[in-house]
């Protein structure tokens, strides 16, 4: 039997007694303030996210990968982060990868047993061939899914750096892991429903794992996403844009060098500032290791 009494998620929230006969307007305003609570939860963590950071920059500089794992809301949760990565930062879909127990199925129907499973959790790594430089973090709201302590202790037993995100203090995840993070905004406002309080913390610090890794190996310049895909019509404009916004160009010229540069944002940016043939932006590029700033 599972014990969850001691568990944060699944604790009823006294604030919310009564809900099914509350307004919609006392429901929303009462939603909108247990929301509120979040960000602070998030922020108690931050040396702990600064951590897990800075290991997955280390990994990606050493050609590793970032891989999150996990059930349920959590694991769609992180297949969400690893998609965006793709058109945001133009990364391989390879380099940051969300496992989600059960496989692409579980993103949209409940695979019976899968999150209680720790071989699958290891079992999903392997078939990754998981090596000693990839970053794997665990994130489960409750702290305590086999699927992923399994996946942990698989990655930990061959030198893998491993963190954790959960929504409970003293999470047993976190005894699997180096880097913990362990945020708590308390019970949800509908009991046990971890897609609420908890979905919103986890996708918050999904949000900076993600994009402050990125920033840290190059893919992007000042506040400019770079590295951005444009994979439509609405990316294509911003692309141009992004080049006019680094280097004071107008539309005519953004979008010429952005053609020449054959729709690379950031060598159209070097090829501007540096007053630089294609090639010569190519090979600043190079020698700068991806970086814009070191390399005009």
């Amino acid at each position: 039997m599972i014990n969850l009494e001691n568990l944060t998620t699944e604790r009823r929230n006294e604030t919310t007694f009564g809900l099914d006969e509350m307004s919609v307007a006392q429901a929303v305003y009462l939603m909108n303030q247990e929301d509120h609570k979040v960000p602070d939860a998030v922020a108690d963590q931050l040396p702990q996210i600064e951590k897990v950071i800075e290991a997955t920059i280390a990994a990606f500089k050493k050609g590793g990968r970032l891989i999150y794992m996990g059930a349920g809301t959590s694991g769609r949760l992180g297949v969400l982060d690893a998609a965006e990565c793709v058109p945001t930062f133009g990364v391989e879909p390879e380099m940051v990868v969300g496992l989600i127990a059960g496989g692409e199925q579980a993103m949209t129907v409940a695979v019976e047993g899968a999150e209680d499973d720790a071989e699958l959790g290891a079992q999903d790594l392997k078939d990754l061939h998981l090596t000693e430089n990839d970053m794997v973090i665990g994130i489960a709201a409750s702290g305590r899914t086999p699927y992923v302590i399994g996946g942990l202790d698989y990655a930990r037993s061959i030198g893998a750096a491993t963190g954790t995100i959960a929504c409970n203090k003293g999470a047993v995840i976190s005894q699997h892991a180096e880097m913990p993070i362990e945020v708590d905004c308390g019970p949800e406002f509908l009991t046990g429903s971890t897609r609420l309080k908890s979905g919103t913390a986890q996708k918050l610090i999904l949000n900076m794992i993600s994009t402050i890794s990125m920033i840290g190996i190059g893919k992007v310049y000042n506040n400019l996403m770079v590295d951005v895909k444009p994979t439509n019509e609405k990316l294509v404009e911003r692309s141009k844009r992004i080049i006019m916004q680094a280097t004071e160009a107008d539309y005519e010229t953004a979008a010429r060098y952005f053609e020449e540069a054959e729709q690379n944002v950031k060598l159209a940016i070097v090829m501007i500032l540096t007053d630089s043939t294609k090639d010569e932006a190519a090979e600043k590029l190079v020698q700068a290791d991806g970086f814009v700033k070191k390399a005009i």
